[in-house]
Formats: C-alpha cells, sequence, structure tokens
C-alpha cells in the first residue's frame, strides 16, 4: 500500500490534501489493528445490500475459510462466508477464532442478512437443528449436507434413498447432468423423496420437506470413481432446483475461496495484530466484489486488478466514482 501511494502520489494529490505526505507501512498496519472490525462489517453489509440485485430463489452458499498465515497464540483465525451465486458476490463475513465456532457465527451472520425468498446451502458443519430454524424464520429455504456430525440422521438418510433407489426409483424425484471437461467426464445423478413418514426426529428440524442423494461418477484417464452425497432439505419435491442448490454451493469455493488465494493472496497475509487479519479480509472481500461486478472490461479478476492499476479512470470506474 505504501508503494502503490508513492507510486501515485501525483494523482492522489488532485483529491487527497496528504499534509504529511504518504502513509508509512507502519501507519497503515496501526490502523487496520486498531480499525473496529464489526463497524467496518457493518458498512461493508450496508454497502453490499446497496448494491445487490433482486433474484428470485437466489442461492446463498455459507461456508468458512481459513487464514492460513494469520496464526496468532496457536490459532488460525477463520472467515464465515456468504456468497451469492446469482449476484457473484460477498454479501457478508464474519470471524471465528476456530473451524468448531462456525457453528455459533452462522446464525448471527443469518441474522444479518436479507434472506427472504433465498436458498440457502451449508456443508455438514452448518447441518444443526437451530441454523435450519434461522433459516425458516428468515423466510428462506436451506438445503444442508449431512456426514458424521449428525451420525444418526446422516445414516438413517443414506439408508432410506439407497434403498428407495435399488427398489422403488419411479417413487423418486432424478435428475441428471453430464459435464466434459479436460479428459474428464463427470455424470451427476440427483435423487429426491419427500417421504419422511420414517424419519422419526423429523419434526425436530423446523420446515423439514425432503432429502436427497447425489451420486457424482467421474472417468478420467480410464479410471472411473463414485461418490454419493446425502442433503436434508426445506424444498419441495423439485429434483432440477435441488440440483441446483447443491451444485451451487460450490459456487463459495470455486468462485470465492480459490480467487481469494490464488489471485488475492489471502493465505500468504501474515497481518495478525490487533484486528488486522480481519479487516483486512474484509477489504479483499470489498475489492472482489468490485471487479466481479464491473463487467465492460473482460478480463479476469488478475488482469482487473492490473487494469486498475495502470488507469486511473477504469480505477474510479471500479470504485463507483
Amino acid at each position: 500500500m505504501e508503494d502503490f501511494g508513492y507510486a501515485k502520489e501525483d494523482w492522489f494529490r488532485t483529491f487527497l490534501s496528504l499534509p504529511c505526505g504518504i502513509p508509512a507501512h507502519d501507519t497503515f498496519n496501526r490502523v487496520f489493528s486498531a480499525l473496529d472490525p464489526k463497524a467496518f462489517g457493518d458498512c461493508f453489509l450496508r454497502w453490499t445490500q446497496s448494491v445487490r440485485e433482486a433474484v428470485h430463489e437466489e442461492i446463498v452458499a455459507m461456508d468458512g475459510k481459513a487464514l492460513r498465515r494469520a496464526l496468532a497464540q496457536g490459532s488460525i483465525p477463520h472467515i464465515v462466508n456468504a456468497w451469492s451465486l446469482e449476484n457473484r458476490m460477498v454479501l457478508g463475513q464474519l470471524r471465528v477464532s476456530d473451524k468448531s465456532n462456525e457453528i455459533t457465527a452462522v446464525p448471527e451472520l443469518l441474522r444479518a442478512l436479507e434472506l427472504s425468498g433465498c436458498i440457502v446451502t451449508l456443508d455438514a458443519m452448518g447441518c444443526q437443528k437451530n441454523i435450519a430454524r434461522e433459516i425458516i424464520e428468515a423466510d428462506a429455504d436451506y438445503v444442508l449436507a449431512l456426514k458424521g456430525n449428525q451420525e444418526t440422521v446422516h445414516h438413517e438418510v443414506k439408508t432410506f434413498l439407497e434403498d428407495a433407489v435399488k427398489s422403488e426409483p419411479l417413487k423418486l424425484g432424478y435428475t441428471e447432468t453430464v459435464e466434459k471437461d479436460h479428459g474428464r467426464i463427470e455424470t451427476r445423478r440427483y435423487w429426491q423423496s419427500d417421504d419422511l413418514a420414517w424419519f422419526a426426529d423429523r419434526t425436530k428440524w423446523e420446515g423439514l420437506t425432503t432429502v436427497g442423494m447425489v451420486e457424482s461418477e467421474r472417468i478420467v484417464d480410464g479410471k472411473t470413481t463414485k461418490e454419493r452425497r446425502y442433503y436434508i432439505s426445506s424444498l419441495s419435491l423439485d429434483a432440477a432446483r435441488f440440483a441446483r442448490a447443491v451444485r451451487g454451493h460450490w459456487g463459495v469455493e470455486n468462485s470465492l475461496h480459490w480467487v481469494l488465494d490464488v489471485q488475492l493472496n489471502e493465505d500468504q497475509s501474515r497481518a495478525r495484530s490487533g484486528y488486522a487479519a480481519e479487516n483486512l479480509a474484509t477489504l479483499r472481500r470489498l475489492a472482489l466484489n468490485m471487479l466481479k461486478k464491473e463487467t465492460t472490461k473482460k478480463r479476469g479478476i488478475r488482469g482487473k486488478q492490473k487494469n486498475a492499476g495502470w488507469n486511473h479512470v477504469y480505477l474510479l470506474k471500479l470504485m463507483g466514482i
């Protein structure tokens, strides 16, 4: 930041007074370490809501990401992100001290967002009764992945759906997709059922309407692998809609987490004093939202970053000035 300031000092002086010149590296560090992350996060949240476009059944994928080099006192901080698939932007974020605390952070983030009419997706860590209730109370739907943290539910859903696929497949909702890319063929098969009479705890999960299973079959270099995943959902019986939500959840990994690490070097950031790690994480998500929302420049994120560094007009356009 200091280097960029010196390189652009003449331009900055056209709209900033800079009586003491460009701030030093340590000054930037002190500011980001001391800045109230909640107040900064609230500003970020208000801005995202102001530029967010209304989308019918918007997919909002929630997942945590580690700030790996911001290790402090033996703990790696995690950021829980809410990613909008259709708006292609981070709607909000919340820091937690470690991955296990995502369970407590997700309800808080849900309450901060406008989710009416959305479909909220979470991985197995977020498959909790209180989280399902929070989503339904927000007038939204959910698709929650099942794994070992809900061992009994996972086993019951797995047993029911695998038996149903074998014995009564016509009673299930079904769709499949095929993707071919770089020598890989991936077929995804989606089954969904609204028969919950067998599930003793169904009333404990607010809004629970269907259960689902996804089978991913990959053929790479002549070798075939299969994987099955299981879900509980408040969605009605509609396999295509269920498939859209399940597939959409991976946008938080591919379009957000991967870009933050590869394009914005988040995993390499060593900022850790005070609130610096959280505030810089917010700043990166703000920058990423701006870069993704700007569509006139037909470049990737890295190309847009370079253009913003070279071209003052384009930089101001990104910032909406």
